[in-house]
């Protein structure tokens, strides 16, 4: 873990409204454990991005799984966290992809693979960290965070996306501090 970025940021989950209100009253928040979870098993946020949130919770209610979009923000203390846009969180990932592809191969298990947005390899590899750390007795992460780029290029030639986006996993509970209400 790097302690060079500050341990608490804000984080914005778009979601249904009524889901949304349920959270501000104090009902506690959800993980997704979804097979294609970018950063694995958690609570999803996009760090300092209520607009990108927004969109994502309107996109569900394009999809009819959501009536209303809504969003929460929340200060999150990362904690103990796997950051992939750190050399160190890139150095554990790739350590447990290559011991995944051969727990798997030796068990004789399909390797998941990614499919556009569903990300079933990626996430398997960050679940199957977590079941390394765990089994070595060392502090487990609190949350996992990553950069996307996402979108349609700013310009032609452009190396920035339009709905590119630093999301966060919080993987335990105990480091969302705090919710409030978004108006945006």
């Amino acid at each position: 873990m790097s302690r060079l970025r500050p341990s608490f940021v804000l984080g914005y989950h778009g979601c249904d409204k009524e889901v949304g209100e349920r959270i501000l009253g104090g009902e506690p928040m959800v993980a997704s454990v979804e097979k294609y979870d970018w950063l694995g098993g958690g609570i999803y946020f996009w760090e300092s991005d209520p607009t990108r949130a927004r969109e994502w919770a309107e996109w569900k209610v394009g999809k009819g799984d959501y009536k209303s979009a809504f969003v929460v923000g929340a200060v999150i203390d990362l904690g103990n966290c796997l950051d992939a846009t750190t050399r160190d969180g890139a150095e554990a990932i790739e350590v447990a992809y290559t011991s995944f592809i051969d727990a798997s191969t030796t068990a004789g298990s399909p390797i998941p693979k990614n499919v556009k947005a569903k990300r079933y390899l990626d996430c398997a590899v960050i679940n199957h960290l977590h079941k390394l750390v765990l089994d070595s007795g060392e502090s487990l992460y609190d949350t996992v965070r990553g950069l996307f780029p996402q979108g349609e290029r700013i310009y032609l030639t452009s190396g920035f996306w339009r709905q590119t986006h630093i999301q966060i996993a919080v993987v335990n509970p105990e480091n969302i501090k705090g919710t409030f209400r978004v108006r945006i």
